[in-house]
Protein backbone atom coordinates (compact mmCIF):
# COMPACT_ATOMS: atom_id res chain seq x y z
CA UNK A 1 0.00 0.00 0.00
CA UNK A 2 1.44 3.60 -0.75
CA UNK A 3 2.48 5.51 2.04
CA UNK A 4 0.65 8.80 2.41
CA UNK A 5 1.91 11.71 4.20
CA UNK A 6 -0.64 13.69 6.64
CA UNK A 7 1.71 16.50 6.90
CA UNK A 8 -0.94 18.66 4.56
CA UNK A 9 -3.71 17.66 6.58
CA UNK A 10 -5.10 20.00 9.03
CA UNK A 11 -7.06 19.41 11.66
CA UNK A 12 -7.83 23.12 11.47
CA UNK A 13 -8.74 22.38 7.90
CA UNK A 14 -11.11 19.93 8.38
CA UNK A 15 -13.39 22.18 10.52
CA UNK A 16 -12.87 24.92 8.02
CA UNK A 17 -14.69 22.33 5.69
CA UNK A 18 -17.20 21.13 8.32
CA UNK A 19 -18.31 24.87 9.30
CA UNK A 20 -18.98 25.83 5.62
CA UNK A 21 -21.26 22.49 5.22
CA UNK A 22 -23.08 23.21 8.24
CA UNK A 23 -23.60 27.02 7.23
CA UNK A 24 -24.00 26.89 3.78
CA UNK A 25 -22.40 30.00 3.55
CA UNK A 26 -18.74 30.81 3.37
CA UNK A 27 -18.52 34.06 4.66
CA UNK A 28 -20.68 32.78 7.84
CA UNK A 29 -18.11 29.78 8.36
CA UNK A 30 -15.03 32.29 8.50
CA UNK A 31 -16.95 33.74 11.10
CA UNK A 32 -17.59 31.07 12.94
CA UNK A 33 -14.15 30.22 13.02
CA UNK A 34 -12.37 33.23 13.69
CA UNK A 35 -10.42 33.99 10.26
CA UNK A 36 -11.24 36.04 7.06
CA UNK A 37 -13.40 34.90 4.48
CA UNK A 38 -10.36 34.86 1.64
CA UNK A 39 -8.30 32.77 4.27
CA UNK A 40 -10.98 30.03 4.75
CA UNK A 41 -11.42 30.01 1.06
CA UNK A 42 -7.66 29.95 0.22
CA UNK A 43 -7.47 26.84 2.95
CA UNK A 44 -10.67 24.36 1.11
CA UNK A 45 -9.27 25.09 -2.05
CA UNK A 46 -5.54 23.53 -0.58
CA UNK A 47 -7.93 20.88 0.90
CA UNK A 48 -9.49 20.21 -2.39
CA UNK A 49 -6.13 20.30 -4.05
CA UNK A 50 -4.48 17.76 -1.47
CA UNK A 51 -7.58 15.17 -1.69
CA UNK A 52 -7.95 15.91 -5.48
CA UNK A 53 -11.34 15.89 -4.77
CA UNK A 54 -14.59 19.35 -5.58
CA UNK A 55 -15.74 19.18 -1.65
CA UNK A 56 -18.42 22.10 -2.56
CA UNK A 57 -20.51 23.25 -5.58
CA UNK A 58 -20.06 27.15 -5.82
CA UNK A 59 -22.35 30.20 -7.29
CA UNK A 60 -23.46 33.18 -5.86
CA UNK A 61 -26.22 32.11 -4.09
CA UNK A 62 -25.41 28.78 -3.64
CA UNK A 63 -22.90 26.36 -1.74
CA UNK A 64 -23.51 22.63 -0.89
CA UNK A 65 -21.24 19.71 -1.29
CA UNK A 66 -20.74 17.45 -3.96
CA UNK A 67 -21.49 14.00 -3.14
CA UNK A 68 -17.62 13.30 -3.01
CA UNK A 69 -17.78 15.91 -0.49
CA UNK A 70 -20.79 14.76 1.24
CA UNK A 71 -18.86 11.40 2.18
CA UNK A 72 -15.70 12.97 3.01
CA UNK A 73 -17.00 15.57 5.31
CA UNK A 74 -18.87 13.00 6.66
CA UNK A 75 -15.20 11.20 7.80
CA UNK A 76 -13.63 14.90 8.17
CA UNK A 77 -16.68 15.00 11.52
CA UNK A 78 -15.44 11.79 12.50
CA UNK A 79 -11.65 12.86 12.66
CA UNK A 80 -12.92 16.28 14.30
CA UNK A 81 -14.66 13.91 17.08
CA UNK A 82 -11.77 11.45 17.71
CA UNK A 83 -9.28 14.00 18.32
CA UNK A 84 -11.99 15.87 20.82
CA UNK A 85 -12.56 12.74 22.88
CA UNK A 86 -8.63 12.41 22.83
CA UNK A 87 -8.53 15.62 24.46
CA UNK A 88 -11.13 14.90 26.69
CA UNK A 89 -10.04 11.35 27.94
CA UNK A 90 -5.92 13.69 28.74
CA UNK A 91 -8.70 16.35 30.74
CA UNK A 92 -9.84 13.51 32.38
CA UNK A 93 -6.32 12.87 33.73
CA UNK A 94 -5.86 16.08 35.65
CA UNK A 95 -8.92 17.73 36.69
CA UNK A 96 -11.82 16.68 34.52
CA UNK A 97 -14.29 19.43 35.59
CA UNK A 98 -11.65 22.10 35.10
CA UNK A 99 -10.84 24.34 31.70
CA UNK A 100 -13.90 24.69 29.30
CA UNK A 101 -17.07 23.15 29.80
CA UNK A 102 -19.36 23.33 26.90
CA UNK A 103 -23.12 23.01 28.83
CA UNK A 104 -26.41 23.43 26.49
CA UNK A 105 -29.34 24.50 28.07
CA UNK A 106 -33.21 23.92 27.03
CA UNK A 107 -34.40 27.01 26.23
CA UNK A 108 -37.60 26.95 28.49
CA UNK A 109 -35.22 26.34 31.29
CA UNK A 110 -32.04 28.81 30.52
CA UNK A 111 -33.35 32.05 31.32
CA UNK A 112 -35.18 30.92 34.45
CA UNK A 113 -31.70 28.48 35.93
CA UNK A 114 -28.87 30.01 34.65
CA UNK A 115 -28.96 33.37 36.84
CA UNK A 116 -28.73 31.28 40.03
CA UNK A 117 -26.90 27.86 38.63
CA UNK A 118 -23.60 30.34 37.27
CA UNK A 119 -22.82 31.33 41.30
CA UNK A 120 -23.15 28.55 42.74
CA UNK A 121 -20.44 26.97 39.73
CA UNK A 122 -18.26 29.80 40.34
CA UNK A 123 -17.83 29.33 43.54
CA UNK A 124 -17.78 25.62 43.89
CA UNK A 125 -15.45 25.10 40.96
CA UNK A 126 -13.42 28.42 40.13
CA UNK A 127 -11.23 26.74 38.06
CA UNK A 128 -14.24 26.23 35.56
CA UNK A 129 -14.38 27.72 32.64
CA UNK A 130 -18.43 27.73 30.78
CA UNK A 131 -19.53 28.15 27.57
CA UNK A 132 -22.95 28.20 27.36
CA UNK A 133 -25.42 27.41 24.66
CA UNK A 134 -29.70 27.29 24.55
CA UNK A 135 -31.96 26.27 22.08
CA UNK A 136 -34.30 23.42 21.17
CA UNK A 137 -33.90 20.05 23.30
CA UNK A 138 -33.27 17.95 19.82
CA UNK A 139 -31.01 20.31 18.64
CA UNK A 140 -28.55 20.08 21.62
CA UNK A 141 -28.62 16.80 21.87
CA UNK A 142 -27.39 16.48 17.95
CA UNK A 143 -24.70 18.98 19.50
CA UNK A 144 -23.77 16.66 22.06
CA UNK A 145 -24.36 13.35 20.29
CA UNK A 146 -21.73 15.35 17.70
CA UNK A 147 -19.11 16.19 20.47
CA UNK A 148 -19.93 19.96 20.03
CA UNK A 149 -21.28 19.72 23.54
CA UNK A 150 -20.36 18.45 26.96
CA UNK A 151 -23.54 18.72 29.12
CA UNK A 152 -26.87 19.32 28.29
CA UNK A 153 -29.39 20.29 30.74
CA UNK A 154 -33.15 18.82 29.53
CA UNK A 155 -36.37 17.38 30.20
CA UNK A 156 -36.27 13.63 31.27
CA UNK A 157 -36.65 10.97 29.97
CA UNK A 158 -34.05 11.43 27.21
CA UNK A 159 -33.24 8.48 25.08
CA UNK A 160 -30.81 6.90 23.06
CA UNK A 161 -28.24 4.54 23.92
CA UNK A 162 -25.05 7.46 23.23
CA UNK A 163 -26.55 9.14 26.32
CA UNK A 164 -26.12 8.58 30.05
CA UNK A 165 -28.22 11.03 32.25
CA UNK A 166 -28.56 11.46 35.72
CA UNK A 167 -32.21 13.71 37.43
CA UNK A 168 -31.59 17.04 38.96
CA UNK A 169 -34.60 18.06 40.47
CA UNK A 170 -38.60 18.13 39.92
CA UNK A 171 -40.04 21.16 38.81
CA UNK A 172 -43.39 21.65 39.30
CA UNK A 173 -46.13 23.23 36.75
CA UNK A 174 -48.45 25.98 37.63
CA UNK A 175 -51.44 27.13 35.61
CA UNK A 176 -51.67 30.43 34.43
CA UNK A 177 -54.86 32.24 33.03
CA UNK A 178 -56.44 35.00 32.27
CA UNK A 179 -57.72 37.44 34.96
CA UNK A 180 -61.22 36.76 33.94
CA UNK A 181 -60.93 32.90 32.87
CA UNK A 182 -63.76 30.59 34.41
CA UNK A 183 -61.05 28.00 35.79
CA UNK A 184 -59.49 30.68 38.09
CA UNK A 185 -62.35 30.51 40.84
CA UNK A 186 -60.74 27.17 41.79
CA UNK A 187 -57.81 27.44 44.52
CA UNK A 188 -56.07 24.25 43.12
CA UNK A 189 -56.41 22.30 39.78
CA UNK A 190 -56.03 18.97 38.66
CA UNK A 191 -55.11 17.12 34.94
CA UNK A 192 -58.93 16.01 34.79
CA UNK A 193 -60.06 19.63 35.14
CA UNK A 194 -57.96 20.77 32.23
CA UNK A 195 -58.80 18.12 29.82
CA UNK A 196 -62.37 18.95 30.36
CA UNK A 197 -62.39 22.58 29.57
CA UNK A 198 -63.57 23.44 26.20
CA UNK A 199 -63.61 27.07 26.54
CA UNK A 200 -62.64 29.15 23.07
CA UNK A 201 -60.03 30.44 24.54
CA UNK A 202 -58.19 27.00 25.52
CA UNK A 203 -54.61 25.90 26.04
CA UNK A 204 -52.17 27.68 24.44
CA UNK A 205 -48.98 26.12 23.11
CA UNK A 206 -45.12 26.42 22.62
CA UNK A 207 -44.23 25.60 18.58
CA UNK A 208 -43.25 22.09 17.57
CA UNK A 209 -39.62 21.31 18.57
CA UNK A 210 -40.41 22.61 22.21
CA UNK A 211 -40.40 19.67 24.69
CA UNK A 212 -42.42 21.79 26.98
CA UNK A 213 -45.35 21.89 24.03
CA UNK A 214 -45.36 17.77 24.43
CA UNK A 215 -45.24 17.93 28.28
CA UNK A 216 -48.59 20.42 28.75
CA UNK A 217 -50.76 18.59 26.40
CA UNK A 218 -49.02 15.02 28.20
CA UNK A 219 -50.06 16.35 31.56
CA UNK A 220 -53.76 18.01 30.06
CA UNK A 221 -54.09 14.84 28.27
CA UNK A 222 -55.10 16.50 24.98
CA UNK A 223 -53.78 15.69 21.60
CA UNK A 224 -52.86 19.04 19.45
CA UNK A 225 -55.77 20.13 16.94
CA UNK A 226 -54.87 21.31 13.52
CA UNK A 227 -57.12 24.63 14.18
CA UNK A 228 -55.32 25.00 17.05
CA UNK A 229 -54.53 28.59 18.32
CA UNK A 230 -51.76 30.73 17.34
CA UNK A 231 -49.04 29.07 18.49
CA UNK A 232 -45.96 30.88 20.89
CA UNK A 233 -42.84 31.06 19.55
CA UNK A 234 -41.10 31.06 23.11
CA UNK A 235 -42.32 30.94 26.36
CA UNK A 236 -42.00 34.49 26.94
CA UNK A 237 -44.50 35.26 24.25
CA UNK A 238 -46.62 32.66 25.82
CA UNK A 239 -46.82 34.82 28.64
CA UNK A 240 -47.76 37.68 26.55
CA UNK A 241 -50.40 35.71 24.84
CA UNK A 242 -52.27 34.42 28.13
CA UNK A 243 -51.99 38.47 29.76
CA UNK A 244 -53.98 39.33 26.15
CA UNK A 245 -56.14 36.89 26.99
CA UNK A 246 -55.87 34.92 24.33
CA UNK A 247 -55.98 31.11 26.68
CA UNK A 248 -54.22 29.58 29.24
CA UNK A 249 -51.34 27.74 29.43
CA UNK A 250 -49.01 25.56 32.04
CA UNK A 251 -45.77 27.17 32.83
CA UNK A 252 -42.87 25.64 34.37
CA UNK A 253 -42.32 27.15 37.92
CA UNK A 254 -38.75 28.97 37.72
CA UNK A 255 -40.48 30.60 35.36
CA UNK A 256 -42.66 32.67 37.59
CA UNK A 257 -39.88 34.56 39.17
CA UNK A 258 -40.01 38.13 38.91
CA UNK A 259 -43.31 38.21 37.31
CA UNK A 260 -45.51 40.98 39.59
CA UNK A 261 -45.96 43.36 36.53
CA UNK A 262 -48.46 40.47 35.37
CA UNK A 263 -50.45 40.42 38.62
CA UNK A 264 -53.34 42.54 37.14
CA UNK A 265 -53.54 40.04 34.19
CA UNK A 266 -53.03 36.60 35.17
CA UNK A 267 -54.04 34.55 37.73
CA UNK A 268 -51.84 31.38 39.27
CA UNK A 269 -52.94 28.23 39.81
CA UNK A 270 -51.29 25.25 41.68
CA UNK A 271 -51.53 21.70 39.83
CA UNK A 272 -52.08 18.99 41.63
CA UNK A 273 -49.91 16.77 41.07
CA UNK A 274 -47.96 18.21 37.47
CA UNK A 275 -44.19 18.64 37.04
CA UNK A 276 -41.27 17.88 34.81
CA UNK A 277 -38.13 16.24 35.59
CA UNK A 278 -34.73 18.29 34.75
CA UNK A 279 -31.80 16.65 34.30
CA UNK A 280 -28.27 16.48 33.26
CA UNK A 281 -27.38 14.92 29.82
CA UNK A 282 -23.69 13.51 28.26
CA UNK A 283 -22.33 10.99 25.86
CA UNK A 284 -22.11 7.50 27.13
CA UNK A 285 -18.33 6.96 25.91
CA UNK A 286 -17.18 9.99 27.36
CA UNK A 287 -13.92 9.49 29.92
CA UNK A 288 -15.61 12.24 32.55
CA UNK A 289 -18.75 10.13 32.84
CA UNK A 290 -17.92 9.19 37.08
CA UNK A 291 -17.06 13.14 37.15
CA UNK A 292 -20.20 14.44 35.73
CA UNK A 293 -22.42 11.52 37.85
CA UNK A 294 -20.46 13.64 41.29
CA UNK A 295 -21.53 16.68 39.51
CA UNK A 296 -25.24 16.24 38.81
CA UNK A 297 -25.00 14.79 42.90
CA UNK A 298 -24.08 18.33 43.91
CA UNK A 299 -26.62 20.20 41.42
CA UNK A 300 -29.17 18.30 42.83
CA UNK A 301 -28.35 19.11 46.35
CA UNK A 302 -28.54 22.49 45.50
CA UNK A 303 -32.70 22.65 44.85
CA UNK A 304 -33.52 25.78 42.96
CA UNK A 305 -36.67 27.57 45.33
CA UNK A 306 -39.98 26.10 44.81
CA UNK A 307 -38.53 22.93 43.14
CA UNK A 308 -38.44 19.44 44.80
CA UNK A 309 -35.83 16.26 44.68
CA UNK A 310 -36.36 13.17 42.81
CA UNK A 311 -37.67 10.99 44.20
CA UNK A 312 -36.46 7.41 44.56
CA UNK A 313 -40.08 5.93 42.01
CA UNK A 314 -38.48 9.02 39.94
CA UNK A 315 -35.15 7.95 39.26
Amino acid sequence: MTYIPLSGLSLRDIEYVVAVDDLRNFSRAAERCGVSQAGLSEQVRKLEMLLDVTLFERSRRHVAPTPDGTRLIAMGREVLASARAMIEAARAQTGPLEGLLRIGVIATLGPYYVPSLLPLLRRAYPELRLQLTESLTQSMLSKLRQNELDLVFAALPVTGESFETAPLFEEPFMAVFPRNHPLTQRKTLTMEDLASDHDENGLLLLEDGHCLRDQALSVCGMVPMRDQQRLATSLEMLWHMIGAGEGYSLIPQLALRNRAEWEELVVVRPMAPASRQIGLVWRSSDPRGSAFRDFAAFLASKLPESCLPVTVENT
